[in-house]
Protein backbone atom coordinates (compact mmCIF):
# COMPACT_ATOMS: atom_id res chain seq x y z
CA UNK A 1 0.00 0.00 0.00
CA UNK A 2 3.02 2.27 0.65
CA UNK A 3 4.04 1.71 -2.73
CA UNK A 4 0.87 2.76 -4.51
CA UNK A 5 0.41 5.75 -2.08
CA UNK A 6 1.64 9.41 -2.39
CA UNK A 7 2.47 9.92 1.78
CA UNK A 8 2.16 8.01 4.97
CA UNK A 9 -1.52 9.44 5.55
CA UNK A 10 -2.83 8.31 2.65
CA UNK A 11 -1.35 5.00 2.56
CA UNK A 12 -2.71 5.35 6.75
CA UNK A 13 -6.23 6.25 5.61
CA UNK A 14 -6.65 2.95 2.93
CA UNK A 15 -5.67 0.68 6.25
CA UNK A 16 -7.80 1.74 8.67
CA UNK A 17 -4.79 2.90 10.89
CA UNK A 18 -3.38 5.97 12.08
CA UNK A 19 -0.29 7.38 10.63
CA UNK A 20 1.78 7.29 13.86
CA UNK A 21 1.38 3.50 13.94
CA UNK A 22 2.08 2.94 10.24
CA UNK A 23 5.26 4.81 11.00
CA UNK A 24 6.37 3.08 13.62
CA UNK A 25 6.10 -0.69 11.86
CA UNK A 26 7.86 1.01 9.11
CA UNK A 27 10.43 1.93 10.98
CA UNK A 28 10.50 -1.66 12.61
CA UNK A 29 10.38 -3.04 9.62
CA UNK A 30 13.72 -0.86 8.51
CA UNK A 31 15.48 -2.13 11.65
CA UNK A 32 14.66 -5.47 10.99
CA UNK A 33 15.80 -5.55 7.28
CA UNK A 34 18.78 -2.81 8.11
CA UNK A 35 17.97 -0.61 4.66
CA UNK A 36 15.88 2.52 4.19
CA UNK A 37 12.64 1.72 2.78
CA UNK A 38 11.37 5.10 1.56
CA UNK A 39 11.74 8.91 2.22
CA UNK A 40 9.39 10.76 3.64
CA UNK A 41 8.15 14.28 5.00
CA UNK A 42 4.74 15.89 6.00
CA UNK A 43 3.39 15.70 2.70
CA UNK A 44 5.28 13.28 0.21
CA UNK A 45 6.54 9.96 0.21
CA UNK A 46 8.79 7.79 -1.86
CA UNK A 47 10.68 4.60 -1.84
CA UNK A 48 14.20 3.81 -1.94
CA UNK A 49 15.55 1.47 -4.37
CA UNK A 50 15.68 -0.98 -1.69
CA UNK A 51 12.00 -0.10 -0.79
CA UNK A 52 10.89 -0.55 -4.70
CA UNK A 53 12.80 -4.20 -4.64
CA UNK A 54 11.19 -4.97 -1.47
CA UNK A 55 7.31 -3.67 -2.84
CA UNK A 56 8.15 -6.24 -6.09
CA UNK A 57 9.17 -9.06 -4.13
CA UNK A 58 6.33 -9.16 -1.54
CA UNK A 59 3.33 -8.63 -4.68
CA UNK A 60 4.97 -11.40 -6.17
CA UNK A 61 4.66 -13.64 -3.29
CA UNK A 62 1.04 -12.34 -2.27
CA UNK A 63 -0.19 -12.71 -5.91
CA UNK A 64 1.05 -16.85 -5.31
CA UNK A 65 -0.61 -16.86 -1.58
CA UNK A 66 -3.76 -15.10 -3.11
CA UNK A 67 -3.73 -17.52 -6.23
CA UNK A 68 -3.47 -20.17 -4.10
CA UNK A 69 -6.78 -21.08 -3.52
CA UNK A 70 -8.09 -20.56 -6.59
CA UNK A 71 -5.67 -23.87 -7.33
CA UNK A 72 -7.61 -26.26 -5.36
CA UNK A 73 -10.99 -25.13 -7.03
CA UNK A 74 -9.94 -25.70 -10.39
CA UNK A 75 -11.22 -29.52 -10.59
CA UNK A 76 -14.39 -28.19 -9.51
CA UNK A 77 -14.70 -24.97 -11.44
CA UNK A 78 -15.99 -23.31 -8.06
CA UNK A 79 -15.50 -19.72 -7.50
CA UNK A 80 -14.92 -18.74 -3.85
CA UNK A 81 -13.48 -15.48 -1.94
CA UNK A 82 -13.89 -11.59 -1.67
CA UNK A 83 -13.74 -8.86 -4.31
CA UNK A 84 -13.97 -5.15 -3.56
CA UNK A 85 -14.88 -3.39 -6.62
CA UNK A 86 -14.98 0.67 -6.92
CA UNK A 87 -17.05 2.56 -9.50
CA UNK A 88 -18.44 5.49 -10.50
CA UNK A 89 -21.66 6.63 -8.63
CA UNK A 90 -23.81 6.96 -11.72
CA UNK A 91 -22.15 4.14 -13.74
CA UNK A 92 -21.80 1.68 -10.68
CA UNK A 93 -25.63 2.79 -9.80
CA UNK A 94 -26.59 1.61 -13.09
CA UNK A 95 -24.83 -0.64 -14.93
CA UNK A 96 -22.20 -2.60 -12.91
CA UNK A 97 -24.50 -2.85 -9.68
CA UNK A 98 -27.25 -5.09 -11.58
CA UNK A 99 -24.49 -7.38 -13.16
CA UNK A 100 -22.77 -7.89 -10.03
CA UNK A 101 -25.92 -9.16 -8.94
CA UNK A 102 -26.31 -11.49 -12.00
CA UNK A 103 -22.58 -13.09 -10.82
CA UNK A 104 -22.91 -13.10 -7.62
CA UNK A 105 -26.03 -15.50 -8.03
CA UNK A 106 -24.13 -17.54 -10.25
CA UNK A 107 -21.23 -17.65 -8.28
CA UNK A 108 -22.51 -18.33 -4.78
CA UNK A 109 -19.08 -18.60 -3.10
CA UNK A 110 -17.94 -15.35 -3.93
CA UNK A 111 -18.80 -12.11 -1.69
CA UNK A 112 -18.59 -9.03 -3.49
CA UNK A 113 -18.47 -5.36 -2.22
CA UNK A 114 -19.28 -2.27 -4.18
CA UNK A 115 -18.10 0.96 -3.13
CA UNK A 116 -19.69 3.77 -5.69
CA UNK A 117 -17.09 6.80 -5.76
CA UNK A 118 -17.40 10.36 -7.43
CA UNK A 119 -13.61 9.66 -8.44
CA UNK A 120 -13.02 5.70 -7.89
CA UNK A 121 -9.50 6.22 -9.53
CA UNK A 122 -7.03 7.41 -7.76
CA UNK A 123 -8.74 6.92 -4.64
CA UNK A 124 -9.01 3.31 -4.51
CA UNK A 125 -6.21 1.62 -4.03
CA UNK A 126 -7.43 -0.58 -1.81
CA UNK A 127 -9.79 -2.16 -4.16
CA UNK A 128 -9.62 -5.53 -6.29
CA UNK A 129 -11.12 -4.06 -9.05
CA UNK A 130 -11.83 0.04 -10.37
CA UNK A 131 -14.64 0.03 -12.75
CA UNK A 132 -12.67 3.40 -14.44
CA UNK A 133 -14.05 5.31 -17.25
CA UNK A 134 -11.48 6.77 -19.74
CA UNK A 135 -7.51 5.50 -19.58
CA UNK A 136 -4.99 5.79 -16.75
CA UNK A 137 -1.58 4.37 -17.19
CA UNK A 138 -0.02 2.68 -13.78
CA UNK A 139 2.82 0.26 -14.70
CA UNK A 140 1.72 -1.10 -11.02
CA UNK A 141 -2.30 -1.63 -12.53
CA UNK A 142 -3.49 -3.49 -15.39
CA UNK A 143 -6.23 -2.51 -17.72
CA UNK A 144 -8.80 -4.76 -19.39
CA UNK A 145 -11.01 -2.73 -21.97
CA UNK A 146 -14.73 -3.49 -21.11
CA UNK A 147 -16.96 -1.16 -23.30
CA UNK A 148 -16.35 1.68 -26.13
CA UNK A 149 -17.68 4.68 -25.11
CA UNK A 150 -18.13 7.71 -27.33
CA UNK A 151 -19.17 11.21 -26.33
CA UNK A 152 -22.21 12.22 -27.89
CA UNK A 153 -23.36 15.56 -28.64
CA UNK A 154 -27.86 15.90 -27.72
CA UNK A 155 -30.45 17.95 -27.37
CA UNK A 156 -34.44 17.50 -26.55
CA UNK A 157 -36.72 17.63 -29.83
CA UNK A 158 -38.37 20.62 -27.96
CA UNK A 159 -35.07 22.28 -27.73
CA UNK A 160 -34.29 21.28 -31.60
CA UNK A 161 -37.55 22.77 -32.53
CA UNK A 162 -36.94 26.26 -30.92
CA UNK A 163 -33.80 26.67 -31.36
CA UNK A 164 -33.04 24.98 -34.53
CA UNK A 165 -30.31 22.34 -35.41
CA UNK A 166 -26.69 23.08 -35.27
CA UNK A 167 -24.76 21.56 -39.12
CA UNK A 168 -21.80 22.47 -38.22
CA UNK A 169 -19.50 22.32 -35.12
CA UNK A 170 -19.25 26.11 -35.11
CA UNK A 171 -22.60 26.69 -34.68
CA UNK A 172 -22.72 24.91 -31.45
CA UNK A 173 -21.96 28.49 -30.05
CA UNK A 174 -24.97 29.77 -30.75
CA UNK A 175 -26.76 27.52 -28.49
CA UNK A 176 -27.22 27.00 -24.89
CA UNK A 177 -24.64 24.67 -23.40
CA UNK A 178 -24.74 22.81 -20.74
CA UNK A 179 -21.77 21.71 -19.01
CA UNK A 180 -20.53 18.92 -16.13
CA UNK A 181 -17.66 20.22 -13.91
CA UNK A 182 -15.85 17.05 -12.94
CA UNK A 183 -12.31 16.88 -11.61
CA UNK A 184 -9.87 19.76 -12.46
CA UNK A 185 -10.78 19.24 -16.31
CA UNK A 186 -11.73 22.72 -18.30
CA UNK A 187 -15.57 22.21 -18.88
CA UNK A 188 -15.95 25.17 -21.57
CA UNK A 189 -13.18 23.42 -24.42
CA UNK A 190 -15.00 20.88 -26.23
CA UNK A 191 -12.85 19.26 -29.08
CA UNK A 192 -14.18 17.81 -32.11
CA UNK A 193 -13.44 16.19 -35.57
CA UNK A 194 -14.96 15.62 -38.55
CA UNK A 195 -15.05 11.43 -38.55
CA UNK A 196 -13.26 9.29 -41.44
CA UNK A 197 -15.44 7.97 -44.05
CA UNK A 198 -15.04 4.09 -44.58
CA UNK A 199 -13.10 5.01 -47.83
CA UNK A 200 -10.61 7.58 -46.27
CA UNK A 201 -9.83 4.40 -43.73
CA UNK A 202 -9.29 2.15 -45.96
CA UNK A 203 -6.94 4.61 -47.89
CA UNK A 204 -5.09 5.43 -45.24
CA UNK A 205 -6.08 9.08 -44.65
CA UNK A 206 -5.06 10.41 -41.54
CA UNK A 207 -7.99 11.92 -39.66
CA UNK A 208 -8.60 15.51 -39.81
CA UNK A 209 -7.40 18.24 -37.51
CA UNK A 210 -9.48 18.53 -34.19
CA UNK A 211 -11.61 22.05 -33.78
CA UNK A 212 -11.26 23.77 -30.64
CA UNK A 213 -14.59 25.39 -29.13
CA UNK A 214 -14.69 27.59 -26.00
CA UNK A 215 -18.32 27.21 -25.28
CA UNK A 216 -20.56 29.98 -22.98
CA UNK A 217 -22.43 27.39 -20.29
CA UNK A 218 -25.88 28.56 -19.87
CA UNK A 219 -26.32 25.60 -17.01
CA UNK A 220 -22.94 24.18 -15.22
CA UNK A 221 -23.76 21.03 -12.75
CA UNK A 222 -21.20 18.59 -11.07
CA UNK A 223 -23.68 15.80 -11.93
CA UNK A 224 -23.60 14.19 -14.94
CA UNK A 225 -26.97 12.88 -14.83
CA UNK A 226 -28.51 15.91 -13.48
CA UNK A 227 -27.38 17.25 -16.91
CA UNK A 228 -29.13 15.23 -18.94
CA UNK A 229 -31.95 15.86 -17.41
CA UNK A 230 -31.26 19.25 -18.16
CA UNK A 231 -31.13 18.44 -21.66
CA UNK A 232 -33.95 16.54 -21.83
CA UNK A 233 -36.20 19.42 -20.26
CA UNK A 234 -35.24 21.45 -23.05
CA UNK A 235 -32.08 23.42 -21.53
CA UNK A 236 -29.97 22.94 -24.45
CA UNK A 237 -26.72 21.28 -25.55
CA UNK A 238 -25.50 18.20 -23.52
CA UNK A 239 -22.26 16.82 -24.48
CA UNK A 240 -22.12 13.10 -22.41
CA UNK A 241 -21.45 10.06 -22.47
CA UNK A 242 -22.93 7.36 -24.56
CA UNK A 243 -23.59 4.98 -21.80
CA UNK A 244 -25.60 7.88 -20.21
CA UNK A 245 -27.52 9.02 -23.36
CA UNK A 246 -28.27 6.11 -25.34
CA UNK A 247 -31.46 5.00 -23.45
CA UNK A 248 -32.97 8.52 -23.42
CA UNK A 249 -31.62 9.07 -27.75
CA UNK A 250 -34.04 5.82 -27.94
CA UNK A 251 -36.99 6.35 -26.59
CA UNK A 252 -37.05 10.01 -28.43
CA UNK A 253 -36.31 12.15 -24.95
CA UNK A 254 -33.15 13.82 -26.76
CA UNK A 255 -31.42 13.48 -30.27
CA UNK A 256 -27.96 12.76 -31.27
CA UNK A 257 -26.66 16.01 -33.07
CA UNK A 258 -23.80 16.30 -35.35
CA UNK A 259 -23.34 12.26 -35.50
CA UNK A 260 -20.65 12.85 -38.52
CA UNK A 261 -18.29 14.19 -36.16
CA UNK A 262 -16.21 12.64 -33.12
CA UNK A 263 -16.49 14.66 -29.97
CA UNK A 264 -14.16 12.12 -28.17
CA UNK A 265 -14.56 9.36 -25.88
CA UNK A 266 -14.03 8.09 -22.89
CA UNK A 267 -14.15 3.55 -22.72
CA UNK A 268 -14.66 2.11 -19.91
CA UNK A 269 -12.16 0.24 -18.60
CA UNK A 270 -11.21 -2.32 -15.77
CA UNK A 271 -8.23 -2.01 -13.43
CA UNK A 272 -6.54 -4.63 -10.84
CA UNK A 273 -3.70 -4.61 -9.51
CA UNK A 274 -0.78 -6.14 -11.14
CA UNK A 275 -0.08 -8.71 -8.32
CA UNK A 276 -3.87 -9.69 -8.09
CA UNK A 277 -4.33 -10.23 -11.50
CA UNK A 278 -3.85 -13.93 -12.02
CA UNK A 279 -6.66 -14.79 -9.46
CA UNK A 280 -9.64 -17.15 -10.50
CA UNK A 281 -12.12 -15.22 -9.25
CA UNK A 282 -11.06 -12.07 -10.80
CA UNK A 283 -10.44 -12.98 -14.46
CA UNK A 284 -14.14 -14.97 -14.23
CA UNK A 285 -15.46 -11.22 -13.04
CA UNK A 286 -13.43 -9.43 -15.33
CA UNK A 287 -14.81 -12.12 -18.16
CA UNK A 288 -18.30 -12.18 -16.97
CA UNK A 289 -18.09 -8.10 -16.78
CA UNK A 290 -16.34 -7.54 -20.69
CA UNK A 291 -18.87 -10.30 -21.86
CA UNK A 292 -22.39 -8.66 -20.48
CA UNK A 293 -21.83 -4.41 -19.77
CA UNK A 294 -22.18 -4.08 -23.43
CA UNK A 295 -25.73 -5.59 -23.25
CA UNK A 296 -26.18 -3.88 -20.24
CA UNK A 297 -25.74 -0.51 -21.14
CA UNK A 298 -27.73 -1.32 -24.49
CA UNK A 299 -31.01 -2.58 -22.42
CA UNK A 300 -30.34 -6.38 -24.16
CA UNK A 301 -30.53 -9.79 -21.80
CA UNK A 302 -26.97 -10.04 -20.56
CA UNK A 303 -25.59 -13.49 -22.36
CA UNK A 304 -26.96 -17.14 -19.78
CA UNK A 305 -29.71 -15.42 -18.45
Amino acid sequence: MLARSESLSAAARVLNVTPSALSMRLKKLEKTLGVTLATRDARHMSLTADGARLAREAQGLLSAIEALPDTFREQTAQLAGHIRIAAPFGFGRVHIAPLLARFARANPGIRLQLDLLETPWPHSHAADVVIQIGTVRDSSWSARPLLANERWLCASPGYIAARGYPREPREILEHDCICIRENDEDVTLWRVRRRRSEAGREAGRKPSAPTTLRVTPAFTTNDGSVARRWAEEGLGLVLRSQWDVADAVAAGRLVRLLSDWDFGSAPVIALVPTRKGRSLRIQALLSYLAANLGAEVSGEMPKGH
